[in-house]
């Protein structure tokens, strides 16, 4: 049986294409299939020992065959074996759907054109049987585009963009609000887990107790116990200070090359912890006192309860 590609091509082919089939269909993530499921390597060399096995077997079974041939019919075999590909009825008709037989040079003055340019003479050929398919195909697409596109009013290529990056915006929008480390001052939130109060408690204690002391109460910074700020208080204002550092030359130096932002939010939700722990000898008050100005204030919350009474 003559075959298209000799052994020593077909064998790499066939197992090569399996190998990329499987590393795409596959999730294996960064790393190959083959390297994170060590059954796809088992698998891999199971199939190229069959593989050889085949081809061995096929090569055998022809051999065999082609003993027990006449001479007749072992002739035909070779002359059939003899016949290139290029010659076969399969590819001339492939060949003449998309390539036109060139005119014979003898026959070249039957389709000259009386057009001359210095010398330079012009044929009367035909165009090429894949151009003019092509041509065909265009006008085919074009008419399919326009009723898509302006009949139909389906969304081209710069609205089917701009719907894409919405949807990217979104997506990242919500990403952000679970990745801790891309909070920010104005996205951050008080955390009030005790895990996440014991991370930050870790973080102070290894940072911050030289100028703060280890119960805030205050040394070369200030007391982080009371109601006074210098930069303000609450978890916004407290992130920005350690993120950003404090006050130009007398300050404290900006973590944000140190600390992590999940770390930064941690250490200051445990340091707005902190808040009326009433350490030993604190340091004096500094700053104003900080008052939440989107907290409900007292005054209406007593006058809610009061209408609530009242109605009652």
């Amino acid at each position: 049986m003559k075959k298209i590609f000799p052994v020593y091509l077909r064998v790499p082919i066939i197992f090569f294409a399996v190998f990329l089939a499987m590393e795409y269909f596959i999730d294996s993530g960064d790393r190959p299939a083959f390297v994170k499921y060590p059954m796809i390597s088992v698998f891999l060399v199971v199939f190229l020992f069959l593989l050889i096995a085949i081809e061995l077997v096929v090569a055998a079974v022809d051999n065999v065959t082609y003993h027990l041939l006449t001479d007749e019919q072992r002739k035909q075999l070779e002359e059939a074996n003899e016949i290139k590909i290029t010659d076969s009825k399969l590819f001339q008709k492939i060949k003449k759907w998309f390539v036109k037989e060139s005119q014979p040079i003898e026959t070249e003055s039957d389709i000259l054109l009386s057009h001359d340019y210095d010398g330079i003479k012009e044929l009367d050929n035909d165009l090429p049987p894949w151009w003019t398919k092509l041509f065909y195909a265009c006008i085919v697409f074009s008419f399919i585009y326009l009723a898509k596109y302006h009949i139909f009013g389906h969304d081209d290529q710069t609205k089917e963009f701009e719907t894409e990056m919405a949807e990217a915006k979104l997506a990242v929008e919500e990403y952000k609000k679970t990745a801790k480390d891309l909070i920010d001052a104005e996205t951050v939130t008080l955390l009030t887990d005790a895990g996440d109060i014991a991370a930050g408690k870790a973080v102070f204690e290894a940072n911050c107790i030289a100028c703060h002391r280890p119960d805030a109460g205050g040394a070369i910074g200030p007391n982080l116990t009371d109601n006074h700020w210098i930069l303000g208080g609450g978890i916004k204002n407290v992130f920005h200070t350690i993120t950003e550092g404090g006050r130009d030359g007398k300050g404290m130096v900006a973590w944000k090359g140190t600390l992590k932002p999940s770390e930064i939010q941690q250490v200051a939700s445990y340091v707005l912890s902190l808040q009326g722990s009433n350490p030993k000898d604190p340091k004096p008050a500094e700053g104003e006192i900080w008052v939440d100005e989107k907290a409900p204030k007292a005054a209406d919350t007593k006058t809610e309860e009061a209408k609530t009474v009242a109605q009652n």
